[in-house]
């Protein structure tokens, strides 16, 4: 009876141990989220970065399996205008109610929950997003470099969801209901 007792806890320790689930902490100031807002009848747009506050992916074993990430809405800013009023003028409408509503909302937060690879490099990953209060599941690919110690993804919101609500026109140049994001996370 009491090798059993004795096996049964080294099997919970070793199963224990090769479930052990550890923090990877993002270098911020390395890691990058570019956001690109285009116009939906013809090409072009804007485009800029916002920076995160914090970050950490959670690594089980050999493999990343989750992670939390909160963005600083009030970090946006431009880098496809020249001039400094009309950057500064975007900037600033960006951060107005219709749009992202920094003063109310100023943090964003993805928290992800599922992660399937495809390969040992590539798997998809579900998470939640929630942008101005509103909490929405997405999905998207991403490359896993661990010789780099980065990630990258490329994804689109539909605005819209998060209540991205500005309305434009055709003769203002109408802007896309889809956002795009760049993301490089450096760990």
């Amino acid at each position: 009876m009491k090798k059993i007792i004795i096996l049964l806890i080294c099997l919970t320790c070793l199963s224990t141990a090769s479930n052990s689930q550890e923090k990877l902490k993002i270098n911020i100031s390395k890691s990058t989220i570019k956001w690109i807002g285009e116009y939906t009848f013809y090409f072009g747009g804007h485009d800029g970065f916002i920076q995160l506050k914090s970050g950490h992916f959670i690594k089980t074993g050999a493999v990343i399996t989750g992670g939390e990430f909160v963005i600083d809405m009030n970090s946006i800013s431009n880098t496809d205008i020249k001039k400094k009023k009309g950057k500064k003028s975007l900037v600033n409408h960006l951060k107005e109610p219709d749009f992202f509503d920094v003063k109310k909302y100023p943090l964003a937060k993805l928290v992800i929950t599922k992660v399937k690879y495809s390969d040992p490099t590539h798997a998809r990953l579900e998470a939640d997003l929630t942008l101005k209060g509103i909490k929405k599941p997405i999905n998207f690919k991403a490359e896993l470099n661990y010789d780099k110690k980065e990630i990258k993804t490329r994804f689109k919101i539909d605005r819209r969801a998060w209540n991205v609500s500005y309305k434009s026109t055709v003769k203002d140049g109408a802007i896309s209901d889809a956002i795009g994001f760049e993301v490089t996370l450096k760990l």
